[in-house]
């Protein structure tokens, strides 16, 4: 069982709601050197931030011990701002008593460098592992793969459907599946998610030339309209003056190319309705599946060739 999960995902566990509860059980966690979670619930004038916990006991995480830093970083103000009202992963150091309060010293850092250590550093380009999203860009999504630990999902790994802005896609605080795409010279992961919609044919499949499907309007060109039906699928329509991005839309499948990778769409309606959002299928069961060498998106036989190699 993995035991480096995002932060939130160890917070309602019946241990760590045992340990968290009574001084007795940080007590307890401090000899077995357990990672535990509990919200932080303010970030004082010295930027140490106060966690909330049972039995009487106030959690204190100097600044110093709130996140891994490499060698010659130091951490970012706003890096420690932005955790309070979130869960926040630690290890507990020991305990002091201040004006008759016992307070538990805590360290996320440590928690973080026991992850890298045991968790992230053994994992290799083509592993599949959930995440979490913390927060969006215009060039991406940053996802925590672990105890706090952030990666990058830039916005052209999303999915193979273009989209002008992760928000199309993703919300912050979202429980995904991704895989790890490559590391830098620094240690830095970097995550994809596309690999784990399925390929052209997989998603093709879902539809059939007569039918009029659900699509979303993701670009509108002077030579068509380009209309997603599914994060790896899209299919392109002649241009109209009266439809514009972001739409939703009634479409008419006109054929189907495998060939060329190519679906021919007429919009048989556009609305500016918001947009139904069907739920997240994985064509490859994370459950099942801890790892893929490579993903061939293409069918076989046509002349364009998209695939990833890890």
């Amino acid at each position: 069982m993995n035991r480096y999960l995002p932060e939130g995902c160890y917070i309602t566990t019946p241990e760590n709601r045992e340990l968290t509860a009574s001084a007795e059980g940080l007590e307890r966690a401090l000899a077995l050197g357990t990672i535990l979670e509990a919200p932080a619930i303010l970030c004082d004038h010295a930027f140490c931030l106060h966690v909330a916990l049972g039995g009487g006991v106030r959690g204190l995480i100097p600044r110093e011990e709130a996140q891994a830093m490499q060698d010659g970083e130091s951490v970012k103000d706003i890096a420690i701002l932005t955790r309070v009202g979130k869960p926040v992963c630690f290890k507990v150091l020991g305990f002091k008593n201040e004006g008759g309060e016992r307070i538990a010293i805590l360290s996320r850092r440590a928690a973080q460098e026991e992850c890298l250590r045991c968790y992230t550093d053994s994992l290799y380009p083509g592993d599949i592992l959930p995440a979490k999203i913390t927060h969006l860009e215009n060039f991406g999504a940053f996802v925590d793969i672990g105890c706090g630990i952030v990666s990058l999902l830039s916005i052209d790994c999303i999915s193979v459907s273009r989209i002008a802005h992760p928000s199309e896609r993703l919300t912050v605080g979202e429980s995904i599946y991704c895989v790890i795409k490559y590391r830098d010279a620094k240690g830095r992961i970097y995550v994809s998610q596309r690999e784990l919609f399925g390929s052209w044919e997989e998603n093709a499949a879902f539809f059939s030339q007569g039918q009029t499907a659900f699509g979303i309007v993701r670009s509108v060109e002077p030579y068509g309209i380009f209309v997603e039906l599914t994060p790896n699928l899209a299919g392109l329509a002649e241009y109209r003056s009266d439809v514009t991005e972001g739409q939703s839309a009634a479409v008419y499948i006109k054929s189907i190319l495998p060939e060329k990778m190519k679906i021919k769409l007429i919009i048989i309606d556009a609305t500016s309705a918001p947009a139904y959002h069907a739920p997240t299928r994985y064509f490859i069961d994370p459950n099942t599946t801890e790892h893929i060498d490579s993903w061939h998106y293409s069918p076989p036989g046509a002349k364009r060739r998209i695939e990833t190699v890890f």
